[in-house]
């Protein structure tokens, strides 16, 4: 097992794996920007080592910088969290130079399922089926709109080395193809370095599931079931639970055992996730491999009972996996909240600044995992997830209403936060029935001011205060009823004093 382990993150990811190396007594490296001097994930890490000014660019994607640290603070293995470098395949190939345990997969395979078109080749190789698409790279507006033409409209237009949201849009007709494809190859060259573009079928009112797996190195792979993932705005997920309400048993099975015959078709090792898309009809297709831990793998943890975490470190340090696939069984069912530093009342804006309260919510079945404190500042240069709220209840309904309840006792102050509308979704009747699919967001959503956030407020509060009314008028008239008032304990006060003056009186004349 390693003696220590340098995190490559910031935030509550940074403080999630920490965690982690505490239980397993391996001491923790943290490394952060000027920008986050006075994060949590610093005051909780056994060493922390700054590594560059505030932009990702020059600290946290900053691969030199944090080859160097690790070498400094004499760290044997580097995990990556999600996001900056967990899926750089590049930066897996340097540690591995630099005599670093590189706690993910292999170079190769970061590689291969990163570019999604080779990614798409090598799940139908192993007769996976794939959302329908282009075969290959498109280099033009015009071979874009032949492509198009075989599939049909609508398309999703997609960078090959995209993901988290960045580097797609859908497109509907012809006409908007070129402005489609000036906007993905150019975002796509800004957020990846890769221009290349392909273009999938857009399966409408489709729901977005998930796999988690787990492999070691000695070819063992197993599935720890799946998760719904379908709350998404703007491609990105927003509320996340396990197991998927879109699966029946039969349709469950068989896409762990699909999973499971990917991860092996590519000699996987690690923790990984296969997500896929579900249609109407229940048929389902590959959508892109995630070769990383996934901000969503607490609710697979609160189901299945396995620290993800922890196992992705003893794989890495050579360990078996201990589990068989017949002895992992989810019990009850779990729910996630992202939380983001974002303004819902203005285009959910970032709101970065100083969180002057912080009231998390407790109980049983209620977990946070937290990337500040009261008094931190959120900074406006990384993403503005903030924290992680997860309860598990024993079935759907129980862990909804708790984390309504959960939701009502979050408290952020300083900032504005999504809290109001993660709310406003665990009340929605769609939602409740768990009849929803990707496009849930921009059906039902169409408000931003408070007041239509919660449309009933004005009328609940009228409502409470009438009612606070009519009980006091009641309480009256009941006592006068009985022909009493009410004891005052002002009253009794005043009533005593002059005895209390008149007995110390007559002491001091005794004495």
């Amino acid at each position: 097992m390693f003696k220590r382990i340098l995190i490559a993150n910031r935030g509550e990811i940074a403080v999630r794996v920490t965690r982690a190396c505490r239980e397993l007594d391996i001491e923790s490296v943290a490394v952060y920007s000027e920008a986050d001097r006075d994060s949590l994930h610093v005051k909780y890490a056994d060493y922390a080592y700054p590594i560059g000014p505030a932009p990702s660019l020059q600290s946290y994607l900053a691969v030199d910088r944090i080859l160097e640290v690790a070498k400094k603070s004499g760290a044997e293995a580097i995990h990556p969290g999600y996001g900056f470098l967990a899926e750089n395949s590049e930066f897996a190939s340097r540690c591995k130079e630099n005599g670093l345990v590189f706690i993910g997969p292999s170079p190769e395979v970061i590689e291969q399922m990163g570019d999604k078109v080779k990614a798409r080749a090598m799940m139908k190789a192993a007769e996976i089926p794939v959302v329908p698409g282009s075969d290959g790279v498109l280099n033009s507006e015009e071979e874009v709109t032949k492509a198009a033409g075989g599939i049909g409209y609508p398309f999703m237009l997609k960078a090959v080395a995209g993901g988290g949201g960045k580097g797609l849009r859908l497109v509907r007709s012809v006409r908007e193809i070129r402005s489609a494809y000036r906007a993905v190859r150019s975002e796509a060259m800004s957020s990846f370095g890769d221009p290349r573009l392909y273009i999938e079928k857009y399966l409408d009112r489709s729901r977005h599931v998930e796999i988690q797996i787990l492999a070691d190195q000695y070819g063992k792979v197993v599935h720890l079931y799946d998760r719904e993932c379908s709350i998404q705005r703007r491609h990105q997920k927003i509320i996340e639970e396990c197991p998927a309400p879109a699966l029946d048993d039969r349709m469950r099975r068989r896409l762990g055992k699909l999973a499971v015959r990917g991860t092996r078709a590519l000699r996987y090792v690690g923790v990984g996730t296969l997500e896929f898309l579900v249609d109407r009809d229940g048929n389902f297709y590959f959508l892109e491999m995630n070769t990383r831990l996934q901000v969503e793998h607490a609710v697979t943890e609160s189901v299945v009972g396995i620290d993800l975490v922890k196992a992705q470190i003893e794989v890495a340090a050579g360990g078996y996996l201990p589990w068989r696939q017949r002895h992992i069984t989810p019990t009850g069912h779990a729910i996630e909240c992202r939380i983001y530093a974002e303004d819902p009342e203005n285009d959910f804006m970032p709101y970065p600044g100083k969180i002057e309260g912080l009231r998390l919510p407790e109980g049983l079945g209620v977990r946070n995992d937290c990337g500040v404190y009261e008094g931190a500042v959120v900074p406006i240069y990384y993403d503005p997830m903030i924290a992680k709220l997860i309860i598990w209840g024993e079935n759907r309904v129980e862990a909804i209403l708790r984390m309504r309840r959960a939701l009502r006792e979050y408290e952020v102050r300083g900032i504005k936060t999504n809290l109001p509308f993660h709310q406003w979704i665990l009340r929605h009747p769609r939602f409740m029935a768990g009849d929803f699919n990707i496009g849930f967001i921009d059906d039902e959503y169409r408000l931003t001011r408070k007041e239509e956030l919660y449309p009933h407020k004005d009328i609940a509060l009228a409502s409470a205060t009438i009612a606070a009314l009519h009980r006091e008028q009641e309480r009256a008239l009941r006592l006068l009823e009985k022909g009493v008032a009410e004891k005052s304990r002002w009253r009794e006060a005043g009533r005593l004093e002059p005895l209390r003056r008149e007995g110390a009186s007559s002491w001091r004349k005794r004495r």
